[in-house]
């Protein structure tokens, strides 16, 4: 066992401390949001409250135990990892539990639900990171072959749920990962540049027309207001109407009334804007600062490169779900159905996301010889 002055200097509190804080603020926020329509139809108003109390502590306890196995160990069964979720994301396909329109979860029991398109990014990341462990000639546009190879698998998988938002997650992870393991930025611009260049081909013969009126909306969500721009328009009047201090726990009007869809899971940051105000919404993004800000000190502080490039891969996991999720609420990025990290109501997603806390911590804690 390590001496526990040892555990004490190595362990990242303020990284544990501040993603703890969103997740407390997270419940808040899931109560606020689900009690007012529970209590209309004589449901218990804790259920979803409840039901997320559970998620973070199975959350917080999948967090410790990764943050205590030697990420190293992780690394050497990646590979099994990574074809196991390409097994079930296949598999889904098949048997999986339609919701939203998405063929995307496995039903579990009456009530529980297990998404493997979200721990399949943690496959991917643990499993790309060793590829590119050892691998650091990216002279030649073919070494990104394989790493799109790797990600690309999923994609499409997840893709023909379809679930373009949790897609697009891969990108992220994929570009942070090659640009830190130094792939030619230029290889990585001219991919990007292409897939600009194609993107009009992509829109009207790829894209279905629900995600076609998404990106058309986002340009004026007042051209359907009462359809594709309807979420969008209710969650910035929410989140305007909060103004400074907001209107406090239980008081906003849109939230208490059910106006915006969906705000317990992917609208949870209009609940935060319009029932805690500028300064809810500020404290919100300075903790998710902080959380990408950790995650970056890690990646350069590891004692290894696939550290390095693990915790790499989770900066920009949690990167894009804040980007595009924050984008949504506010009418900057399309409505793609990604969760808020921490926030939103949901096991699948806030269990990912703890692991890849855990992942961060386990580094941390290793950037120097320790011994057990």
């Amino acid at each position: 066992m390590a001496h526990p002055k040892k555990v004490s200097k190595n362990f990242d509190f303020i990284l544990f401390g501040v993603v703890l804080a969103v997740a407390l603020l997270g419940l808040l926020a899931v109560f606020s949001a689900t009690r007012a329509k529970l209590i209309e139809t004589g449901s218990d108003p804790f259920f979803f409250f409840k039901r997320q109390v559970a998620w973070v502590g199975i959350g917080l306890f999948a967090m410790l135990l990764t943050a205590y196995i030697d990420y190293q160990i992780m690394g050497k069964i990646s590979r099994t990892f990574y074809f196991i979720l390409l097994g079930l994301l296949a598999l889904v396909l098949a048997v999986g539990h339609l919701v939203s329109g998405a063929q995307s979860w496995f039903k579990v029991g009456t009530f529980a639900s297990f998404q493997p398109s979200e721990l399949a990014k943690i496959a991917v990341i643990l499993y790309l990171a060793k590829y590119l462990e050892d691998r650091d000639d990216f002279t030649q546009f073919s070494s990104l072959i394989v790493p799109f190879a790797i990600v690309l698998a999923p994609m499409i998988l997840i893709l023909l749920q379809p679930d373009l938002g949790t897609a697009i997650v891969f990108v992220g992870i994929l570009f942070g990962m090659l640009f830190i393991a130094g792939a030619n930025p230029k290889h990585l611009a001219a991919i990007i540049g292409t897939t600009l260049a194609i993107s009009p081909l992509l829109f009207f013969f790829v894209l279905k027309p629900y995600q076609q009126a998404r990106i058309m909306v986002l340009i004026n969500p007042y051209s359907d207001p009462i359809g594709a721009g309807y979420n969008v328009i209710q969650s910035m009047i929410a989140i305007g109407s909060g103004r400074l201090w907001g209107k406090g726990l239980f008081n906003g009007s849109q939230t208490q009334l059910n106006f915006v869809p969906e705000h317990h899971t992917d609208f949870i940051f209009s609940v935060i804007g319009e029932e805690f105000g500028f300064l809810g919404g500020l404290f919100v993004l300075a903790a998710y600062f902080l959380i990408l800000w950790r995650g970056m000190v890690i990646s350069y502080t590891a004692k290894d490169r696939y550290g390095s490039l693990v915790a790499t891969g989770v900066v920009s996991m949690l990167f894009i779900h804040i980007l595009i999720n924050i984008g949504m609420n506010m009418g900057i990025m399309p409505v793609t159905g990604i969760p808020l990290p921490f926030l939103s109501y949901g096991g699948s997603s806030l269990l990912t996301n703890m692991i890849g806390i855990g992942l961060l911590l386990n580094i941390y804690f290793r950037r120097h010889k320790l011994q057990f």
